[in-house]
């Protein structure tokens, strides 16, 4: 018999510093992804505003998990029978920022994410801007029987972020980012995304920026690394058919998780 499958997309795009342009991309992406099938679409991190460098205007521009931006994604949300997963640029404590990331469905919030690694690498200085998540319990969302797990880009490199995910029952992790070009920076995109997969055994599924600041490329990864989907360097949409049954069936071959004999533990 044919496996049950959910349909998730992922949604690659530029967002600026406009609101209201971002939102217009964005309505756009999630029609095209409600219109070829999808249950559910991820956008990149900082979706609602976004500028480089960073300065002081960051702070004037950020919003509530309840402000506008994210009032408007549950209503295409909603107009579309879609779930949407987008970074936003949330307002945070003494002039500084939150990188969140917000899951939301027609009828409002699912889950919020607040990036717990901040930037500070490769020459840049994102902590500087932003105040770094409280270490918590993961929020995750169930759709069609599969759990949804959230983290945000430069998480990506630090493997305890998708173990705490995997932990919490997830089977599909959504990774908004903005994954600033640079040597080798495409090839470690492709490479993490895979290995984060691998090694919990469950679905990842990532959107960038497109250049040229970011290395675009965002993809559906199954549990075994294999890459299911992908965009090139433009903006768009691509469209995964995840099989329901393949995080358990992959994990009783490999159980890897089970047969572990390290758990993580936060870092005070």
């Amino acid at each position: 018999m044919t496996s049950p499958t959910t349909a998730i997309a992922v949604g690659q795009f530029a967002p600026t510093a406009d609101t209201a342009a971002n939102l217009a991309i964005i309505s756009e992406l999630v029609a095209e992804a409600s219109r070829r099938g999808a249950k559910l679409i991820v956008l990149p991190e900082y979706a609602s505003w976004f500028i480089d460098p960073f300065d002081e205007s960051l702070a004037a521009h950020a919003q509530d998990v309840d402000g506008p931006f994210v009032q408007r994604l549950v209503a295409l949300a909603g107009e579309h029978a879609i779930h949407v997963v987008a970074g936003l640029l949330e307002r945070g404590d003494a002039g500084r920022v939150r990188n969140a990331v917000v899951a939301v469905d027609g009828t409002g919030l699912l889950a919020t994410y607040r990036k717990l690694h901040l930037y500070d690498a490769f020459g840049q200085r994102e902590s500087d801007w932003v105040e770094p998540g409280e270490i918590a319990a993961p929020e995750t969302f169930v759709l069609d029987g599969l759990t949804f797990g959230l983290m945000t880009c430069y998480d990506l490199r630090f493997p305890e972020s998708g173990r705490v995910l995997a932990d919490a029952g997830a089977d599909v992790v959504l990774v908004p980012a903005e994954w600033v070009r640079g040597p080798l920076k495409e090839h470690h995109w492709r490479t993490l995304l895979q290995a984060r997969a691998i090694e919990n055994t469950l679905f990842v599924a990532a959107a960038d920026h497109p250049p040229p600041l970011g290395v675009g490329l965002s993809m559906v990864v199954d549990p075994q690394g294999v890459e299911l989907v992908g965009i090139g360097t433009g903006t768009g949409v691509a469209v995964a058919h995840l099989d329901r049954d393949a995080v358990a069936r992959v994990r009783r071959v490999n159980p890897a998780l089970r047969l572990r004999r390290f758990a993580v533990v936060p870092k005070s």
